[in-house]
């Protein structure tokens, strides 16, 4: 089957929670996955930066993929061991559903059930109305552990602990007649840090570059403006999920897609002709689009004047910050651009 091995990397990294702020098994596995391919830093906004030298003198070049994923974060700890909670990034009840979810305390974690209350009700009940005239919001929803509040605070459960789907509901599926597509929660970010860590592990760049995998996205791309703030590169490319729904005019396939402007403005025309270049020099199809209520490491950097040029690469995928889908051989074609581009 093809793409086996970038599946197998896109699985390993599901299994690791990395909500925003909350990225340490993430961290874990990158370090022992990618530090021999190059020197490994970590700088002081969490994101890990892999420079890799180049055959020749020219401008530093960077590539980045953010290692936080979308969550939920305890608001605060109600008696009979039930936490209510709020939004971290996008995530919506209503998209996760009932069923286990992991909360993250500072000394272990704990499984819940996100909770949404009884069906078998009237119009008393407020949960009546979720049946059929309005989706299930945080505030209307909440979390069973079943424990007492001394092993909750053993555990370090608290007001700030993250929430995110439990791990064997994170494990992703393929579909498709050949398994050419991998669906799960959380691609975004996973499998755009499979993405970069697979070019990191054969990337010959002409010119010096860092692969970045960058702290904090969802929440304001908090580690990307660090970054970028303190580099010295002169051109900067995000690699990301990108939604496909009719109003952009994008279908599901195995083509790579720029995003040539999104909520915070056009990226750098410049930069995406590049890309662009570097696809068709491949005999591949580089699909364009402008995206609303979308923003990247890239554009944000962008749009605050941090680098001189950037540009965001990727694959399209349905169901963002969904349950989503993404076909393998999109990222892989994402791989294969930023290899030409690069070297």
């Amino acid at each position: 089957m093809a793409h086996d091995e970038l599946f197998d990397t896109i699985a390993s990294l599901l299994d690791r929670h990395s909500p925003s702020g909350a990225e340490g098994e993430m961290d874990d596995l990158l370090r022992r996955q990618v530090s021999g391919l190059g020197e490994l830093t970590v700088d002081a906004a969490g994101n890990l930066v892999l420079r890799l030298p180049g055959r020749e003198e020219g401008p530093l070049r960077a590539v980045l993929a953010h290692k936080d994923e979308i969550g939920a974060i305890v608001k605060r700890v109600e008696e009979d061991g039930r936490l209510i909670a709020e939004s971290v990034g996008d995530a919506h009840p209503w998209i996760w559903g009932e069923g286990p979810v992991d909360i993250m305390g500072r000394h272990g974690s704990v499984v819940g059930v996100l909770s949404f209350g009884a069906r078998h009700v009237s119009e008393e009940s407020p949960q009546h109305t979720q049946r059929d005239k309005e989706p299930v919001r945080w505030r209307s929803a909440w979390i069973e552990t079943k424990l007492p509040d001394a092993e909750l605070e053993r555990l370090g459960i608290e007001p700030g602990s993250r929430i995110v789907p439990a791990r064997p509901r994170k494990r992703p599926v393929r579909l498709g007649a050949d398994g050419e597509h991998v669906a799960g929660h959380a691609l975004d970010d996973k499998a755009a840090v499979a993405a970069v860590m697979t070019l990191a592990a054969r990337l010959k760049p002409r010119h010096a570059t860092e692969l970045v995998f960058s702290a904090r996205e969802e929440v304001g791309c908090h580690g990307s403006q660090f970054y970028a703030r303190h580099t010295d590169a002169e051109a900067l490319v995000a690699v990301e999920v990108i939604p496909v729904a009719k109003e952009y005019d994008l279908p599901q396939s195995a083509d790579p897609v720029l995003i040539r402007a999104d909520a915070r403005g056009p990226l750098d025309d410049g930069l995406s002709l590049e890309l662009d270049e570097a696809a068709r020099g491949l005999g591949l199809n580089m699909r364009q689009v402008v995206v609303s209520r979308y923003g990247s490491d890239a554009s944000t950097s962008l749009m605050h004047g941090l680098v001189p040029r950037s540009a965001c690469l990727g694959f399209a995928t349905e169901n963002t910050h969904g349950y989503e889908i993404a076909h393998l051989g999109a990222i892989a074609a994402c791989v294969d651009v930023l290899d030409r581009w690069l070297s």
